[in-house]
């Protein structure tokens, strides 16, 4: 019988990173800032990134995210968490907003509870009578 390594930690009702957004589908807001995951917005990368640079952030995000996942102890997870949020800052996914036309950030915000709400709710009508 196999046995979990000395490390690991049992968590009861854990969803599997591949569960975690399971049936997600990421539609985005019609003027593209966000995308929607379980009635939450998420703030999309700025579009106005050079390719090129997009792509490097995205591979140090990518790099950061798995060592946060492999950091041996807290200070190393601490550190890996201070890599993805600089990422996610220069991608345009958190901190300042990248639009500059004065409308408010809605990002981590359920969907319902903010001016995207009758599109949200237009789309969740559409997938009730849509079969899968």
């Amino acid at each position: 019988m196999a046995t979990a390594p000395p490390n690991a930690r049992a968590r009861p009702n854990a969803r599997t990173p591949r569960d975690s957004n399971r049936g997600a589908d990421y539609t985005p807001t019609p003027d593209r800032r966000y995308f929607v995951v379980r009635g939450r917005l998420w703030r999309l990368s700025n579009p106005g990134l050079d390719p090129a640079i997009h792509a490097h952030l995205v591979q140090e995000l990518m790099a950061a995210m798995r060592a946060v996942r492999g950091a041996p102890d807290s200070k190393g997870r601490i550190a890996a968490r201070v890599k993805v949020d600089a990422a996610k800052k220069a991608l345009g996914e958190r901190g300042g907003v990248w639009w500059d036309d004065g409308a408010p950030d809605y990002n981590r915000r359920p969907a319902v509870n903010t001016p995207y709400a009758e599109w949200f709710n237009s789309l969740r009508a559409r997938r009730v009578h849509d079969p899968v």
